[in-house]
């Protein structure tokens, strides 16, 4: 089953801000998402965060955080940026 990976403006704007190193992790990671879902243990500090939401670091100040609905295959990546900023 492939999932659907949908990323907000927020995190858009926020990619647009990172190093070109961690735009490629963050490509990665998205399709990673895509073929594997939400739950990603192969990538750095990832864990799960309250409800439904995930995070992992994308490079060691920078990371990803995103959220996936229970019977969906939607995933939707809400924050990329630094660390210190992260909505968690």
């Amino acid at each position: 089953m492939r999932y659907s990976v949908k990323v907000t403006k927020k995190a858009m704007k926020g990619i647009a801000l990172v190093p070109k190193r961690v735009q490629e992790a963050f490509h990665a990671l998205s399709c990673d998402l895509e073929e594997f879902g939400p739950v990603q243990t192969k990538w750095m500090n990832y864990s799960k965060l309250n409800g439904n939401s995930h995070h992992c670091h994308l490079a060691h100040k920078w990371v990803a955080c995103w959220s996936f609905e229970d019977g969906t295959i939607q995933v939707e990546v809400y924050y990329v940026g630094s660390r210190e900023n992260a909505p968690y």
